[in-house]
């Protein structure tokens, strides 16, 4: 049995994914993940990481047999294209100086095998700033949380606590004020530091081992 990664087009209408998904299940192959968009007004683009596939041949030749689809491709997972990813979260000034660490570092590692990326988005204001922190945790692969700002706290604070009751997320946040310093796995100054520091802590291939300085700061 193999894990592969399709992505099928497929007319856009009331039930073809649940058509396509009950095939699934009679064969027993479990969804990892997936993601459906529309590509146009009459078409869908649906990707999906699956397990447990028996015969690929058969069944994509079972996906086929669909009359609403147009087309079928198998990929590469996005972990393995993409890898871990890295969300920094703030104001752009610090999102784009921690940044640059991050993506520095993470090329470094990258070129050595690893598959690390790099999410971010600059905003302002504590409901927009928790509505993206707990966004977070309907993300796959995120390894890292970065929290680049001068002033967090209060709703924010309260979205990390929710994050890290289901999961397994590093935080670490700029020395700024506000209660979520208090609330990060690690503090620092530095914001081009605390990106390259992001990287190494979800690297592989690098021999560092966050634990180890968890809840310190910088």
């Amino acid at each position: 049995m193999k894990n592969i990664a399709i992505s099928i087009k497929a007319k856009n209408k009331p039930g073809v994914l649940s058509n396509i998904t009950d095939m699934m299940a009679k064969c027993g192959i479990n969804i990892t993940y997936t993601y459906l968009f529309i590509e146009k007004k009459e078409l869908a683009s649906i990707y999906m990481e699956l397990e447990y596939v028996e015969n690929v041949e058969r069944f994509i030749e079972n996906i086929r047999n669909f009359v609403e689809v147009t087309g079928v491709e198998i990929h590469r997972s996005m972990d393995d294209i993409y890898g871990k990813r890295i969300i920094i979260i703030g104001g752009g000034a610090q999102v784009a100086m921690v940044a640059q660490g991050a993506i520095t570092e993470a090329d470094r590692h990258n070129i050595r095998g690893e598959r690390i990326s790099v999410d971010t988005i600059p905003l302002v204001g504590e409901d927009e700033l928790a509505e993206a922190v707990n966004a977070v945790g309907r993300l796959p692969r995120v390894q890292a949380l970065v929290l680049a700002g001068s002033l967090m706290g209060g709703k924010i604070s309260g979205a990390i606590d929710e994050i890290k009751k289901d999961h397994d997320v590093l935080i670490i946040s700029l020395n700024m004020p506000g209660s979520v310093t208090q609330k990060a796995d690690l503090v620092v100054t530095d914001p081009v530091q605390a990106g390259v520091m992001a990287v190494m802590a979800v690297a592989e291939t690098a021999i560092f081992d966050i634990n180890k300085i968890r809840k310190n700061k910088f």
